[in-house]
Protein backbone atom coordinates (compact mmCIF):
# COMPACT_ATOMS: atom_id res chain seq x y z
CA UNK A 1 0.00 0.00 0.00
CA UNK A 2 1.16 3.77 -1.30
CA UNK A 3 0.01 6.19 1.10
CA UNK A 4 0.09 9.99 0.12
CA UNK A 5 -0.40 12.87 3.09
CA UNK A 6 -1.58 16.01 1.44
CA UNK A 7 -1.81 19.01 4.16
CA UNK A 8 -3.52 21.99 3.25
CA UNK A 9 -4.08 25.03 4.63
CA UNK A 10 -5.07 28.90 4.30
CA UNK A 11 -2.97 32.03 4.71
CA UNK A 12 -2.13 34.12 7.60
CA UNK A 13 -4.89 36.78 8.19
CA UNK A 14 -3.91 39.90 6.04
CA UNK A 15 -4.64 43.34 6.51
CA UNK A 16 -7.77 43.47 3.83
CA UNK A 17 -9.02 40.36 6.04
CA UNK A 18 -9.44 42.69 9.17
CA UNK A 19 -10.85 45.42 6.85
CA UNK A 20 -13.64 43.63 5.27
CA UNK A 21 -12.28 43.87 1.68
CA UNK A 22 -12.26 41.07 -0.91
CA UNK A 23 -8.73 40.12 -2.20
CA UNK A 24 -9.30 37.62 -4.73
CA UNK A 25 -6.05 37.82 -7.19
CA UNK A 26 -5.00 41.19 -5.57
CA UNK A 27 -2.86 41.35 -2.50
CA UNK A 28 -2.30 42.81 0.70
CA UNK A 29 0.21 42.29 3.42
CA UNK A 30 -0.30 40.04 6.40
CA UNK A 31 -1.02 41.54 9.57
CA UNK A 32 0.91 40.65 13.24
CA UNK A 33 -1.62 38.16 13.88
CA UNK A 34 -1.65 36.71 10.29
CA UNK A 35 2.36 36.14 10.78
CA UNK A 36 1.70 34.58 14.34
CA UNK A 37 -0.63 32.37 12.96
CA UNK A 38 1.44 31.02 10.28
CA UNK A 39 4.24 30.64 13.36
CA UNK A 40 2.20 28.54 15.22
CA UNK A 41 1.78 26.63 11.83
CA UNK A 42 4.95 26.62 11.92
CA UNK A 43 5.41 24.77 15.30
CA UNK A 44 2.74 22.37 15.30
CA UNK A 45 3.98 20.61 12.30
CA UNK A 46 7.59 20.63 13.68
CA UNK A 47 8.01 16.92 13.93
CA UNK A 48 5.87 16.02 10.77
CA UNK A 49 8.21 15.29 7.77
CA UNK A 50 7.55 17.33 4.53
CA UNK A 51 8.83 16.28 1.23
CA UNK A 52 7.75 19.41 -0.70
CA UNK A 53 6.11 22.87 -0.48
CA UNK A 54 3.38 24.51 -2.60
CA UNK A 55 1.69 27.90 -2.41
CA UNK A 56 -0.39 30.15 -4.25
CA UNK A 57 1.58 32.47 -6.09
CA UNK A 58 -0.11 35.25 -4.23
CA UNK A 59 2.36 36.98 -1.57
CA UNK A 60 0.23 36.97 1.44
CA UNK A 61 0.30 32.87 0.79
CA UNK A 62 3.91 32.71 -0.37
CA UNK A 63 4.99 35.06 3.22
CA UNK A 64 2.83 32.21 4.80
CA UNK A 65 4.38 29.53 3.18
CA UNK A 66 8.16 30.63 4.03
CA UNK A 67 7.53 31.32 7.46
CA UNK A 68 5.61 27.92 7.83
CA UNK A 69 8.95 26.27 6.30
CA UNK A 70 10.81 27.76 8.50
CA UNK A 71 14.14 26.40 8.83
CA UNK A 72 13.84 23.37 6.98
CA UNK A 73 15.53 23.47 3.27
CA UNK A 74 12.61 22.69 1.28
CA UNK A 75 11.84 23.96 -2.10
CA UNK A 76 9.32 26.28 -2.34
CA UNK A 77 7.06 26.47 -5.24
CA UNK A 78 4.60 29.05 -6.20
CA UNK A 79 1.34 27.74 -8.36
CA UNK A 80 -0.94 29.95 -10.15
CA UNK A 81 -3.54 27.12 -10.06
CA UNK A 82 -3.37 28.00 -6.04
CA UNK A 83 -4.37 31.21 -6.47
CA UNK A 84 -7.97 32.87 -4.88
CA UNK A 85 -11.32 33.21 -7.06
CA UNK A 86 -10.52 35.85 -9.31
CA UNK A 87 -13.31 38.23 -8.35
CA UNK A 88 -12.51 40.95 -11.22
CA UNK A 89 -14.47 44.15 -10.34
CA UNK A 90 -15.71 43.05 -6.85
CA UNK A 91 -11.96 42.85 -5.63
CA UNK A 92 -10.48 45.69 -3.28
CA UNK A 93 -13.93 46.39 -2.47
CA UNK A 94 -15.67 46.60 0.95
CA UNK A 95 -17.91 43.38 1.24
CA UNK A 96 -20.60 45.27 2.20
CA UNK A 97 -20.63 47.64 0.18
CA UNK A 98 -20.83 44.95 -2.36
CA UNK A 99 -23.66 43.03 -0.66
CA UNK A 100 -25.73 46.73 -1.33
CA UNK A 101 -24.23 47.33 -4.87
CA UNK A 102 -24.80 43.34 -6.05
CA UNK A 103 -27.62 42.05 -3.96
CA UNK A 104 -28.10 39.10 -6.29
CA UNK A 105 -24.64 38.20 -6.83
CA UNK A 106 -23.72 38.53 -3.15
CA UNK A 107 -26.15 36.34 -2.32
CA UNK A 108 -25.36 33.65 -5.18
CA UNK A 109 -21.37 33.78 -3.75
CA UNK A 110 -22.37 33.00 -0.04
CA UNK A 111 -25.59 31.00 -1.29
CA UNK A 112 -25.28 29.49 -4.34
CA UNK A 113 -21.65 29.50 -5.32
CA UNK A 114 -22.49 27.66 -8.81
CA UNK A 115 -24.51 31.22 -10.12
CA UNK A 116 -21.81 33.38 -9.37
CA UNK A 117 -20.06 35.49 -11.95
CA UNK A 118 -19.76 39.40 -11.83
CA UNK A 119 -17.51 41.29 -14.74
CA UNK A 120 -14.08 39.85 -14.97
CA UNK A 121 -14.43 36.90 -12.32
CA UNK A 122 -13.74 33.21 -12.35
CA UNK A 123 -16.74 30.78 -11.65
CA UNK A 124 -16.27 28.60 -8.56
CA UNK A 125 -16.20 25.30 -11.13
CA UNK A 126 -13.30 26.86 -13.04
CA UNK A 127 -11.53 27.22 -9.43
CA UNK A 128 -12.30 23.65 -8.85
CA UNK A 129 -10.97 22.66 -12.35
CA UNK A 130 -7.58 24.31 -11.82
CA UNK A 131 -6.63 23.63 -8.13
CA UNK A 132 -7.79 19.99 -8.66
CA UNK A 133 -5.64 19.67 -11.86
CA UNK A 134 -2.41 20.93 -9.93
CA UNK A 135 -3.63 18.74 -7.23
CA UNK A 136 -3.62 15.71 -9.22
CA UNK A 137 -0.09 16.26 -10.69
CA UNK A 138 1.34 16.92 -7.32
CA UNK A 139 0.02 13.72 -5.86
CA UNK A 140 1.41 12.07 -8.70
CA UNK A 141 4.94 13.20 -8.10
CA UNK A 142 5.01 12.78 -4.56
CA UNK A 143 3.53 9.45 -4.13
CA UNK A 144 3.85 7.86 -1.15
CA UNK A 145 5.43 11.41 -0.15
CA UNK A 146 3.92 14.32 2.07
CA UNK A 147 3.46 17.76 0.87
CA UNK A 148 1.84 21.28 2.48
CA UNK A 149 0.04 23.24 -0.04
CA UNK A 150 -0.53 27.02 1.18
CA UNK A 151 -3.59 28.79 -0.67
CA UNK A 152 -6.82 30.45 0.23
CA UNK A 153 -10.15 30.11 1.28
CA UNK A 154 -12.10 29.40 -1.87
CA UNK A 155 -9.65 26.64 -3.26
CA UNK A 156 -9.19 24.69 0.20
CA UNK A 157 -13.61 24.85 0.12
CA UNK A 158 -14.09 23.37 -3.56
CA UNK A 159 -10.57 21.26 -3.17
CA UNK A 160 -12.39 19.59 0.22
CA UNK A 161 -16.00 19.61 -1.89
CA UNK A 162 -14.39 17.14 -3.96
CA UNK A 163 -13.34 15.04 -1.33
CA UNK A 164 -16.84 15.14 0.63
CA UNK A 165 -18.20 14.61 -2.42
CA UNK A 166 -20.11 17.79 -1.26
CA UNK A 167 -22.90 19.71 -3.59
CA UNK A 168 -21.70 23.33 -4.69
CA UNK A 169 -24.76 25.20 -2.70
CA UNK A 170 -22.82 23.28 0.40
CA UNK A 171 -19.74 25.04 -0.05
CA UNK A 172 -19.97 27.07 2.61
CA UNK A 173 -21.01 25.07 5.63
CA UNK A 174 -18.80 24.03 8.59
CA UNK A 175 -16.14 23.85 9.33
CA UNK A 176 -15.07 27.48 9.03
CA UNK A 177 -11.97 28.10 6.85
CA UNK A 178 -9.79 30.21 9.74
CA UNK A 179 -5.88 31.79 8.59
CA UNK A 180 -3.89 28.83 8.55
CA UNK A 181 -6.02 26.13 9.66
CA UNK A 182 -5.07 22.93 8.81
CA UNK A 183 -6.88 19.92 6.29
CA UNK A 184 -5.03 16.66 5.75
CA UNK A 185 -6.15 13.90 3.34
CA UNK A 186 -4.54 10.65 3.17
CA UNK A 187 -4.48 8.95 -0.32
CA UNK A 188 -4.00 5.28 0.18
CA UNK A 189 -3.77 3.23 -3.53
CA UNK A 190 -5.74 5.91 -5.00
CA UNK A 191 -8.61 6.33 -2.15
CA UNK A 192 -8.65 9.51 -0.30
CA UNK A 193 -9.42 9.57 3.63
CA UNK A 194 -10.22 13.38 5.12
CA UNK A 195 -7.97 12.96 8.29
CA UNK A 196 -8.12 16.59 9.45
CA UNK A 197 -10.51 19.55 8.26
CA UNK A 198 -10.11 23.48 9.14
CA UNK A 199 -8.52 22.38 12.25
CA UNK A 200 -6.72 24.72 14.85
CA UNK A 201 -5.59 22.76 17.11
CA UNK A 202 -1.91 24.17 16.22
CA UNK A 203 -3.24 27.84 17.58
CA UNK A 204 -1.42 28.61 20.64
CA UNK A 205 -3.97 31.48 22.63
CA UNK A 206 -7.62 31.93 21.55
CA UNK A 207 -7.27 35.49 21.96
CA UNK A 208 -7.61 37.12 18.50
CA UNK A 209 -6.59 33.54 16.89
CA UNK A 210 -9.90 33.45 15.28
CA UNK A 211 -10.01 36.33 13.39
CA UNK A 212 -10.86 36.50 10.02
Amino acid sequence: MTTTTIYITRHGQTEWNVQKRMQGHQDSELTPLGVQQAEWLSRGLQGVHLDAVYASSSTRALRTAEIIRGERTLLLTACDEFKEIGMGVWEGRDSAELELQYPEQHLFFWGDPEQFSVEGSETFAAVQERALRKLREIIDLHAGGTVLIVTHTVVIKVLMAYFEDRAMNKLWDLPYIYPTCLCRIDITDGVPEIVLHGDTSHYETSENGMES
